[in-house]
């Protein structure tokens, strides 16, 4: 979201920053949001029509086009008529740093301490958009060139054709503000390679440029300098499943992307092996017993995240591996009622967006204090009529 954190990430290592490094990044994302918050929203998200394509293009570049209700409520009833109308639709973001960098965490923040719903607006909206995404009948193309993590994520990743660039920076970041990895995440992250899904989700880790192509999470890379090009080809095909897909192709060949492998994978075997353990409490012994730097830089990346989001999110990519993505979004659905219920939530927003980086006061504060019985609450179905239906 908001930034649903552009948060957690900005960095091209093989391992998480820091911390002190961390809230620097997240400062600055934050400042760039804030500039844009009290801003009219008449030009949020631009729609054309271009014959029998449709365009939307998120348009708040100087808040990274986080997204807001006000996008959401443009864009939903627009990809409903065009489902019917128009034989491919592009998603794309305005400038280059960003396609969309979160979701408006802050603004659900702010209404939730004065006690409104806006927070169960945000979440069930946003949710319903990432099904429609998901189980859209005409081809859907996402640009996903800068910054996309979070609500950018949910955007994209559930479409058929997510367009990486090497300027393309992915993270599920969510752990960091006491949250949890939603807009699907719960659905497409199991079903990376091995546990990548699950490092990725506890620890917020970065994938830049062709390692988002590589984890399997965009299906085709572009040269950002092409993407006019593209867009261009794509407007003027047919506008099938094969006839878009073979432009992608054409592009995704041709691109000047380097053939390096995955920057995780000299990792993979210690992801696979640690990140399968039963507990997150085992998680962290198995490495600390594995010892390399690597490792214990994870540790010290896992030691500054919500205890709760941590086992909270374990629980939620273990019961989303057996789901469909509807199933997993309702799931979702009850862990965001129940988040905006909590302390942690607020507190992580409150701590690295609205505050500047002081450090988040997680309650519980360590592993051992989150229960079984507390995850377990988080998932209990919520009152009559407030379940999200899709």
């Amino acid at each position: 979201m908001e930034l649903s954190l552009a948060f957690g990430k900005i960095c091209t290592c093989t391992f998480p920053l820091r911390l002190s490094r961390k809230h620097n990044a997240i400062r600055k994302i934050a400042l760039c949001l804030r500039r844009q918050m009290s801003s009219t929203s008449e030009n949020d998200v631009i729609i054309e029509s271009v014959n029998d394509k449709g365009v939307i293009t998120l348009n708040r570049p100087k808040a990274l086009n986080a997204l807001n209700l006000s996008m959401i409520r443009k864009i939903f009833p627009t990809m409903k008529n065009w489902e019917k109308e128009k034989s491919l639709v592009i998603m794309k973001g305005t400038g280059e740093k960003a396609f969309c960098a979160g979701g408006d965490v802050r603004a659900v923040t702010e209404a939730g301490i004065k006690g409104t719903n806006l927070g169960r607006d945000f979440f069930r909206e946003e949710y319903t958009l990432n099904s429609l995404i998901g189980t859209y009948h005409i081809p859907y193309v996402a640009f996903i060139d800068g910054i996309t993590m979070g609500g950018g994520v949910g955007l994209s990743v559930h479409g058929h054709f997510r367009v990486a660039t090497e300027r393309t920076l992915f993270a599920m970041p969510e752990t960091a503000i006491g949250l949890f990895p939603d807009v699907g995440g719960s659905y497409f992250l199991p079903r990376l390679g091995g546990k990548l899904g699950l490092y990725l989700a506890l620890t917020g880790y970065r994938l830049k440029g062709p390692d988002v192509l590589k984890a399997g999470i965009a299906t085709h890379f572009c040269d950002s300098s092409k993407l006019v090009d593209l867009l261009d080809s794509l407007l003027k095909c047919p506008g099938t499943q094969n006839a878009v897909e073979e432009v992608l192709n054409k592009f995704s060949k041709s691109s000047t992307s380097k053939t390096s492998e995955f920057s995780l994978t000299p990792y993979m075997s210690i992801i696979d092996s640690c990140f399968s353990a039963p507990t997150v409490e085992e998680i962290l012994e198995r490495l600390r017993a594995e010892g390399s730097e690597w490792s214990l830089k994870t540790i010290e990346t896992l030691n500054n995240m919500s205890p709760t989001s941590l086992k909270v999110t374990k629980k939620q990519l273990e019961e989303g591996e057996g789901k469909s993505l509807l199933d997993c979004l309702k799931m979702e659905y009850r862990l965001a009622v129940h988040a905006c219920e909590g302390h942690d939530f607020y507190e992580g927003v409150k701590a690295l967006l609205i505050d500047k980086g002081r450090k988040p006061n997680w309650k519980p504060s360590t592993l051992s204090e989150v229960t079984d019985e507390f995850v377990y609450a988080q998932f209990a179905p919520l009152s009559s009529g407030e379940e999200l239906k899709l």
